[in-house]
């Protein structure tokens, strides 16, 4: 497990496209190649890269197109040439809509990590190609739900300016502990603008109700969670009104955290395989 974590190999070049609000990186596995099912995008969460991926990537899935970007402040990705609209869940979803429109990806299924699972969220409105979406370490909440959907544990999700210690301990929170050097240096790469812009309109309810949404979308959709994830309520989760939720439950890994496909690409990758089969994408 150790060297599953510590490396970061990219399997493809880094390429970028453009957007209204600065380049976003991504890597692209086989862009030449058409396929007969939906790419896979990988959307990693606050303060990360697409590295956290890397195991997914290298990972067979068949003859499927894999997808991973940077958001906007992280990673390989430009700062945001405008923060207040750019970092918050929504903008982040319309950025992600841009970037598929220009890759011409027409359908997609959207696997999300925390931050990314709430931007796979706010993208059920947004992208009618959203074929499916696998989440994790991502409650459904609305403004009123926040404090039970997570638990109350000590990070830096909403700090704008965090010290040296302080990256290499929410690397740590939110990756393995003790963290891989690439998963620090993610954390202080980030434009520490996107922590707080995100937290406080999240806090404030100025994002989609995802309660709601997952309650009314007919949208496959699996949520694949870390048993020990310090974050996140199971029993919030759990207690849900789901419309579409693959195998009628919330999947829990018992003994994994906060990103559990880091800790366990195997049981992930399995899992992420049978939703797809399943579900026919």
């Amino acid at each position: 497990m150790g060297n599953e974590q510590e490396s970061w190999s990219s399997p493809g070049a880094t390429r970028y496209v453009e957007t209204r609000f600065g380049r976003v990186a991504y890597t692209d596995t086989d862009p030449g190649r058409s396929f007969a099912g939906p790419p896979l995008l990988f959307v990693h969460g606050n303060s990360s890269s697409r590295k956290v991926f890397h195991a997914q990537l290298a990972d067979d899935f068949g003859p499927r197109r894999l997808l991973a970007l940077d958001l906007l402040g992280h990673g390989d990705s430009d700062d945001a040439t405008d923060p207040e609209r750019a970092y918050t869940q929504r903008g982040y979803a319309a950025t992600i809509t841009e970037f598929l429109d220009a890759l011409g990806v027409e359908r997609v299924v959207v696997v999300g990590w925390s931050l990314g699972g709430h931007i796979g969220l706010e993208l059920i409105p947004r992208f009618s190609g959203l074929a499916g979406l696998v989440v994790t370490g991502t409650p459904p909440v609305n403004k009123d739900t926040l404090t039970a959907g997570f638990q109350p544990a000590v990070s830096y999700a909403g700090v704008e300016h965090i010290t040296g210690d302080q990256a290499a301990e929410f690397a740590g929170q939110i990756t393995v502990s003790p963290p891989p050097e690439w998963a620090v240096e993610d954390v202080r790469r980030t434009d520490g603008r996107a922590r707080r812009i995100m937290f406080a309109s999240f806090s404030a309810g100025h994002d989609s109700d995802q309660k709601a949404l997952v309650a009314q979308s007919p949208l496959p959709l699996a949520i694949i969670d870390g048993r020990d994830d310090p974050f996140i309520g199971h029993d919030y989760i759990a207690s849900l009104t789901y419309a579409a939720l693959w195998r009628g439950t919330p999947t829990v890994l018992e003994g994994r955290r906060h990103a559990a496909f880091l800790e366990d690409p195997s049981r992930y990758d399995e899992l992420l395989r049978a939703f797809l089969h399943d579900n026919r994408l």
